[in-house]
């Protein structure tokens, strides 16, 4: 069975989870103002400066983990960018020396056309493990085919090098799944990073009650400025969903090319 790897921020669409992040920081901002301004009223208050000093670290601790966490993101991205293009040069090296087998050409070729529309689709209609079955299936009969013709000719160098790309073929396609599929955030970064900025937020509003100042309309542009890079973060993080999505052009590129007159 194909496994795909959700955290909880997985049951929230993107809008969803921008809202309710915004909820989350101005509640929190909101909370600590409002302990900071009861402390104001009371005797012996702490001084505001060395509040001032460790507010200012965990605002620090918090853009760290912000650029850690978007970092793992978009590194990711990047490697599912880069398998797409490893992937399609892969199938086009098999195709083109599929031409030169002994026996079978057509079949390979016509097996070739359904894994790529296989992987085309999965992307197209969303549905990721039936497709994925469908490529390791049609993975199988590709092997079965190449394994024929190489008892055939055993000491053929074409087919030795056309299953040598088929091989690289099939490791491809089991780097993306797992690149796509379960190479997430894990969890456990996601609950660090939102308590982290829980905490340092709401350090932040009882800072300002601390000393007294009235509430600021910039704890609205805070709250949705940090919710806007969350929600990119999780855009990244998620293959199947939001803006951000890996462009399957190499894929299609490889798939018009195949429907080329063999020269």
């Amino acid at each position: 069975m194909v496994m795909q790897y959700a955290t909880v921020l997985d049951a929230l669409p993107l809008w969803g989870l921008f809202v309710s992040i915004v909820v989350l920081v101005l509640a929190a901002i909101e909370g600590g103002y409002r302990l900071g301004t009861y402390r104001h009223h009371q005797p012996g208050r702490e001084k505001d400066a060395p509040v001032g000093a460790m507010v200012g670290a965990m605002l620090g601790l918090l853009a760290f983990m912000l650029a850690f966490t978007f970092g793992m993101a978009a590194s990711r991205f990047d490697t599912r960018k880069q398998l797409v293009l490893s992937e399609a040069n892969a199938i086009g090296t098999t195709y083109l020396r599929a031409s030169m087998l002994p026996e079978r050409r057509d079949e390979v070729h016509d097996l070739l056309r359904s894994y790529v529309d296989s992987r085309l689709d999965a992307v197209r209609s969303g549905r990721v493990e039936d497709e994925i079955l469908m490529s390791e299936g049609i993975q199988g009969q590709l092997w079965t085919a190449a394994t024929a013709v190489g008892r055939q000719h055993p000491d053929s160098i074409v087919v030795g090098l056309f299953i040598q790309s088929l091989n690289e073929v099939i490791d491809l396609h089991a780097k993306r799944v797992t690149a796509s599929l379960r190479n997430r955030i894990p969890a456990a970064i996601w609950a660090a990073l939102l308590t982290i900025a829980a905490l340092s937020l709401a350090a932040m509003g009882y800072h300002a009650g601390l000393v007294g100042t009235v509430r600021s309309l910039a704890v609205i542009v805070v709250a949705l400025t940090f919710s806007s890079v969350i929600a990119l973060i999780a855009d990244l993080d998620r293959p199947q969903e939001g803006t951000l999505t890996v462009s399957q052009q190499a894929l299609i590129d490889v798939r018009q090319s195949m429907n080329l007159p063999a020269k």
